[in-house]
């Protein structure tokens, strides 16, 4: 029974460090990133809307992995979020090169996709005000294990 206890502790140990090495180097490589398109910006002398936009995936990505790193949840509204700014930005960057019905075409349904990410966003805001989110039940159930 002890040994068994044993390999459970060392088998969640290498999970949590496996978990902070993968959050240490994702969060790396966006601040490289980021880093690195923000010195183009500077080289170029100025700052296109599509650049700001992508900078701001950068921010959002970065503040997604901090609130993973604290919480150990990941809130699926942070990747709508970043699916919303990555299409307003590919939704800018076509607006100038639309010539023909199929660009039309696209930018109607890019419009539309922003259109039901942002109503999703609106039910998961709603539904976790409501009925709470997922996690607080395992979390309930996490402290009341710890209570007994």
């Amino acid at each position: 029974m002890l040994n068994k206890q044993k390999i459970q502790e060392f088998g969640d140990l290498m999970v949590d460090l496996f978990h902070f090495l993968a959050l240490f180097v994702i969060g790396a490589t966006i601040v490289w990133s980021a880093i690195y398109e923000y010195l183009h910006i500077m080289q170029s002398g100025h700052a296109k809307l599509k650049d700001i936009l992508l900078l701001f995936i950068y921010l959002e990505l970065g503040a997604m992995v901090g609130i993973y790193f604290k919480t150990h949840r990941l809130p699926v509204q942070f990747l709508i979020y970043i699916a919303i700014t990555a299409l307003s930005r590919h939704l800018v960057i076509d607006v100038q090169k639309v010539s023909d019905n199929f660009h039309l075409y696209l930018l109607m349904i890019i419009t539309m996709a922003i259109l039901l990410l942002s109503f999703s966003i609106l039910v998961l805001t709603f539904s976790a005000r409501r009925y709470g989110q997922p996690e607080d039940d395992i979390a309930d159930s996490k402290s009341i294990e710890e209570i007994s």
